[in-house]
């Protein structure tokens, strides 16, 4: 079974930063991309970041185009989301996915990592 799961979140204030991480474990899969998304309290999950695992081309929602760096590990299978300038409007559960090659859209998703961005 492949697996992701993602770690790194807390509580900040704002204009501060956080690092999330994800990890690609379990029987090894070829991915098409990898990417992050999140879900504020009574909104829709949104996406944040991108990357293409082959070639590394990176895409970005405009609301953190500056702020956020999406980035990866080859060999630890891994992929980043540094997030700073981090504002109370960035409170969300984060969510990593991977689309799997032969998948139409991200098809592995991991249980979110919670972020709390104070005023």
């Amino acid at each position: 079974q492949v697996r992701v799961q993602e770690s790194g979140g807390g509580l900040v204030q704002a204009g501060g930063s956080l690092r999330l991480s994800c990890a690609a474990s379990g029987r090894t899969f070829s991915k098409v991309a990898m990417g992050w998304f999140r879900q504020a309290p009574g909104k829709e999950r949104e996406f944040v970041a991108s990357m293409r695992w082959s070639g590394g081309t990176t895409y970005y929602a405009d609301f953190v185009k500056g702020r956020f760096t999406i980035s990866r590990n080859l060999a630890g299978n891994t992929v980043y989301l540094q997030m700073n300038s981090l504002q109370p409007d960035d409170t969300a559960v984060y969510y990593c996915a991977a689309q799997r090659v032969g998948a139409t859209q991200y098809d592995v998703w991991g249980q979110g990592t919670q972020v709390n961005v104070s005023s």
